[in-house]
């Protein structure tokens, strides 16, 4: 034991102990550092996996709404350039064009009648006219000559004469 003190007596081994006890403490520290590094470290790794999980989760979700929105946009654009196409064909066909007309001369007659006084005695009079016309080419010459002329007009146009035009 004696010899126990008087290794621990001499200076050499005094500066050693005194070196020794600080660097055992820095390596403690840095052993548990290096431990909590560690540990935060594979907490930091899980969340980012987490992460990137979700955000590969949500990518998919939006790319996959995004295609259907997509093709539901394609689709609209097919059904609206189908209904174009149809709408353009019914336009032209046969007969349509003359029902048009057909409401746009009654409207206007309507209109006529509101507005001018003495145009209803006038129109009806210019019907029956019409219907005489129409019943007198559906027999006879007229007839004939209208499948191979069908833009000649056999009605009887009247002009107005000075005379009618004051007593207007």
């Amino acid at each position: 034991m004696q010899t126990l003190k008087d290794i621990f007596a001499h200076p050499f081994v005094l500066g050693l102990i005194i070196g020794l006890i600080p660097t055992a403490l820095a390596w403690k520290t840095n052993f548990s550092n290096k431990l909590l590094w560690k540990k935060e470290k594979a907490k930091i790794e899980s969340e980012l996996r987490d992460l990137t999980s979700h955000l590969n989760t949500q990518l998919k979700i939006n790319a996959s709404g995004n295609d259907v929105i997509q093709k539901e946009l394609e689709a609209l654009k097919s059904q609206n350039e189908t209904l174009r196409i149809n709408l353009a064909a019914l336009q032209n066909k046969p007969g349509k064009s003359e029902m048009r007309h057909l409401c746009l001369t009654e409207t206007a007659v309507r209109i006529m009648r509101e507005r001018a006084p003495g145009f209803a005695s006038a129109w009806e009079a210019a019907m029956r006219e019409a219907e005489q016309e129409a019943e007198d080419q559906g027999n006879g010459l007229k007839k004939i000559v209208r499948k191979f002329i069908p833009n000649l007009s056999f009605g009887k146009a009247k002009t107005i004469d000075a005379d009618d035009q004051e007593s207007h």
